[in-house]
């Protein structure tokens, strides 16, 4: 991999499309482009991931953010990105540059051989001094399905590319501790335990899908994967090297305590619940110590369908999250074995295995510096008879 130096810089639609008329701010791309690439001219990896595309496609589909439903924020991102990746290309064209477009999934991420493709595409791109603009592809993506915001992706992509830095622009200076409008807001400079500052965090942009909550779930991301996170204003001139430069102020996000392997990391920063196990609390125990796997009898409750690979969210009787891990079954192999325990497992699912449910080898215990997610609240689909 490359000893340069690599960025991700993440940009909202609210500094890229007006909220009015829903145009682009050509004045802030310029700067931004500008300055990207004099940073590559110093030597810097960088790679944008930038929202926009549905906020560009709405007046075409005649709508308006607050009035758009699934299928119009759709149609608008198909017809958006197109605008979007031209207006990058024209400008970025201005300052020397190269761009390529890569529009990604929730399954591109989560599955670990498309994640490992999308990284080498990028290092190859790198090789190239092509700077790669990443966007999840909303003209497919659903509620149910999604990324979720390009906040949380942009950490996902820093991991990916083990990065020195992520950049996270965004309409306020950074995190305060409390809304900013409040006369007696303080400004936070400094963080090293994202979920003390979550409370403060409420609230989204009227273009955009998320606001400072995902961004500090992007930071906490980012952090379980040693790289450090910036949040700061999206300025007209220089928007990154004058943080770089420590011009102007800005949230800062520290890496604290010690980095988990890549897979570790891949485990343990999950966008989407593939499913969940429940167990018992004294094999919670044994599970957080590391002393032993999930096997079929450990199992009080499966919920959610997922294949041999998948990450399984795992939690205890109480409803806490203690691990996540990757099962060696499906769901429904993973059910035909907890509901019979007295048959072997070969006469249970047609094939001789040894394996557990998740090997322990393949199991993250949550520590203190993850976020965990709260259990889902449908119906699970097995439960074991206490």
């Amino acid at each position: 991999m490359s000893k340069r130096k690599k960025i991700v810089v993440k940009i909202g639609s609210s500094l890229l499309a007006n909220s009015d008329k829903l145009t682009l701010r050509y004045a802030f791309m310029n700067g931004l482009m500008s300055d990207l690439a004099q940073l590559q001219r110093e030597g810097y990896d960088i790679i944008l991931t930038s929202s926009g595309s549905v906020a560009l496609g709405l007046n075409m589909v005649g709508k308006r953010p607050e009035d758009a439903g699934i299928l119009d924020k759709q149609a608008a991102a198909a017809c958006g990105q197109p605008l979007l990746m031209n207006a990058y290309r024209q400008v970025a064209s201005e300052h020397g540059m190269g761009v390529a477009q890569m529009l990604v999934t929730v399954g591109d991420m989560e599955e670990r051989r498309r994640f490992l493709n999308i990284k080498n595409t990028m290092l190859r791109l790198f090789e190239n001094d092509i700077l790669p603009i990443i966007n999840e592809n909303d003209s497919v993506a659903t509620h149910d399905l999604r990324v979720g915001d390009n906040d949380r992706l942009s950490a996902k992509v820093a991991q990916m590319v083990q990065a020195d830095l992520l950049v996270i622009l965004t309409s306020v200076e950074g995190l305060y501790d409390r809304d900013p409008s409040d006369p007696d807001a303080k400004f936070i400079s400094e963080i090293e335990d994202v979920s003390e500052h979550l409370e403060s965090t409420t609230g989204i942009s009227a273009l955009g899908s998320g606001g400072m909550l995902t961004k500090m779930q992007a930071a906490n991301m980012a952090q379980n994967a040693g790289v450090e996170t910036i949040i700061a204003e999206g300025i007209i001139e220089r928007p990154l090297s004058s943080v770089l430069k420590n011009e102007r102020r800005y949230t800062r996000c520290l890496v604290t305590g010690e980095t988990a392997s890549p897979l570790k990391v891949w485990l343990s920063n999950r966008l989407q619940v593939a499913g969940t196990l429940v167990i018992p609390n004294a094999v919670a125990a044994a599970v957080a110590e590391g002393r032993c796997g999930i096997s079929r009898s450990d199992i009080f409750s499966i919920q959610g369908d997922f294949t041999k690979g998948d990450v399984l969210h795992v939690y205890d009787e109480g409803g806490t999250e203690i691990a996540r891990g990757l099962t060696n079954f499906s769901s429904e192999e993973t059910m035909l074995m907890a509901r019979n325990l007295d048959t072997p497992v070969e006469n249970v699912i047609g094939y001789k295995t040894r394996s557990d449910v998740i090997a322990v080898e393949n199991i993250l215990v949550l520590r203190e510096n993850h976020l965990p997610l709260d259990a889902p609240e449908h119906d699970p689909k097995f439960v074991t008879p206490v």
